[in-house]
């Protein structure tokens, strides 16, 4: 069931080259919205809508913000925008398969700004199911902190994972957790209840296989697109499907 998480220590590494800023005060915010809009405006009996505001209170989001965009959500609220979820897919250098979702009010100003990041990065848009394909839609609860193995394996059987990856850093440790996407609140719960810290809960793609990038500016160039792709407030999530070779994560 164990294993090591490549993709959190790319991230990692992209945090320490190109200093990633957070998410938007307005990505979180529709993350709200739509969470709001998908189910009951009530985060107790809404799991979406429940960890769309924990992550929002993380970032420092004032609760009065939180408020009005569940209010938006739930159509208590006057507002124009109606946000649609969408799901981008392109190639970067190299032939790295990339999956972008977003939140738009404007389905054409994201699907150019997208395009304009592919192409200035060396990669290029595709058409939607280009390379989703190579991919497995997930629950991932993460775990930061110091991890008991015997005890995370014991949750993780508990919460009906399917496997779980350690994060192989010694300054920021920590695991993550895989499970099916109806069984993410159960596993969530479990984990909480055995005293872990879960910092997220989330749906992610998870690629069949991967790429392995041994080129610096190969890298540099992958690492960029993804910066600037997430630094879009129309834009949720980035997943690829590469490794970085591990001299490039030193």
């Amino acid at each position: 069931m164990a294993g090591h998480s490549k993709w959190a220590n790319i991230k990692r590494q992209k945090a320490r080259v190109d200093a990633v800023r957070g998410k938007t005060f307005t990505q979180l915010s529709r993350a709200i919205i739509v969470a709001a809009r998908n189910g009951i405006p009530d985060p107790d009996g809404n799991f979406q809508l429940r960890t769309a505001i924990e992550k929002a209170k993380a970032a420092g989001i004032p609760n009065d913000n939180i408020d009005r965009a569940i209010a938006k959500g739930s159509g208590t609220a006057d507002s124009n925008a109606q946000l649609e979820e969408i799901r981008y897919e392109g190639y970067g250098a190299g032939g790295v398969a990339i999956i972008v979702e977003a939140l738009t009010d404007n389905r054409n100003r994201t699907a150019a700004e997208l395009r304009f990041a592919f192409t200035k990065r060396g990669g290029n848009l595709g058409e939607t199911g280009c390379v989703s394909w190579m991919f497995d839609l997930k629950g991932v609860c993460s775990i930061v902190g110091s991890v008991d193995e015997d005890r995370l394996l014991e949750a993780a059987l508990e919460g009906g994972a399917d496997v779980y990856e350690l994060l192989d850093d010694e300054e920021q440790p920590g695991a993550e957790v895989f499970t099916t996407v109806a069984n993410l609140e159960r596993l969530n719960t479990a984990l909480r209840a055995e005293g872990f810290k879960v910092s997220d809960a989330e749906l992610r793609w998870v690629p069949q296989t991967t790429v392995l990038v041994e080129d610096p500016e190969q890298s540099k160039q992958l690492l960029k697109l993804i910066e600037v792709l997430e630094a879009l407030d129309d834009v949720q999530t980035v997943t690829a499907n590469f490794d970085l070779a591990d001299e490039l994560l030193g």
